[in-house]
């Protein structure tokens, strides 16, 4: 009996009173007694699963509404202070060179996420045309070995026309496979087929200028705080990550003069 007394004191405390009790009077009461937990649960087990999912659903939602709200006040300082990336006119640059706005992307040619982004900007570029141009820079990530040597031929093949660059860099999205299982073999098959001087792309492979360029990109992604890919800087804005095109679509609209900014808008709305 003193046991049962003991145990069930602080349910006890509460069903003596006419208010509910306080979270700390609850935090206090199971500290002491567990087992008020576990009965609860045992007693409806599908409600007790019931409400956790609920707990952890909302705690979710709370926190993706917090991380949107603060993407969107980081966009909004970018837009006030542009991020400055080094546009280089003699690189490859996809699209017309007077376009309005420069996307900057950082990639790297193995990597699965950069194989969505790449299929994103071909939607961006179809939907924007002579509005966008795209300045291709290089992520290598160390765990990806096939990256590096496909950037190397990419800034080599540059050297014969960009024309060419430009249909090496599709075909190793596109092929993505084949580069991971193939590496060199795949690349050397694909610059044959784009008519490349082959002694010519050999030289230029081991050229360290071209690797420079490469440490340079990297270098400059880390600046803008990019360590994983793809990233992309859209006149001074960032995303980092393989973002659907809406996003792309709410960033380039904004810059084009198609969409206010949130605090714009809200203050139309008042």
């Amino acid at each position: 009996m003193k046991k049962f007394f003991v145990m069930s004191l602080p349910v006890m405390a509460f069903a003596l009173t006419n208010c509910t009790p306080s979270a700390k009077q609850l935090k206090e009461a199971v500290e002491k007694d567990p087992s008020i937990v576990f009965v609860a649960i045992e007693k409806d087990p599908e409600k007790f699963i019931e409400v956790v999912n609920g707990a952890a659903q909302n705690a979710q939602r709370k926190a993706q509404e917090k991380a949107m709200a603060e993407e969107g006040q980081k966009r909004d300082d970018e837009f006030k202070n542009p991020l400055k990336a080094e546009i280089d006119e003699t690189r490859v640059i996809f699209g017309k060179k007077d376009a309005p706005v420069t996307i900057v992307e950082y990639s790297d040619f193995e990597c699965p996420y950069c194989s969505r982004g790449f299929m994103t900007i071909k939607q961006v570029e179809k939907e924007y045309a002579d509005k966008v141009r795209i300045v291709f820079k290089h992520l290598p990530l160390d765990f990806h070995p096939k990256a590096l040597p496909a950037a190397k031929y990419f800034e080599a093949l540059a050297r014969q026309g960009h024309d060419k660059a430009e249909k090496f860099h599709d075909a190793m999205f596109e092929n993505q496979n084949r580069l991971k299982s193939e590496g060199e073999k795949y690349m050397n098959e694909v610059a044959k087929k784009l008519g490349a001087d082959m002694k010519k792309l050999e030289k230029d492979l081991k050229d360290e200028s071209i690797m420079k360029r490469i440490e340079a990109d990297m270098a400059e992604a880390q600046k803008f705080n990019i360590s994983g890919t793809p990233g992309f800087i859209i006149n001074g804005v960032s995303l980092r990550g393989a973002y659907p095109f809406p996003e792309f679509k709410t960033i380039i609209d904004r810059h084009l003069g198609g969409a206010a900014p949130a605090a714009d808008a809200e203050k139309k709305t008042e």
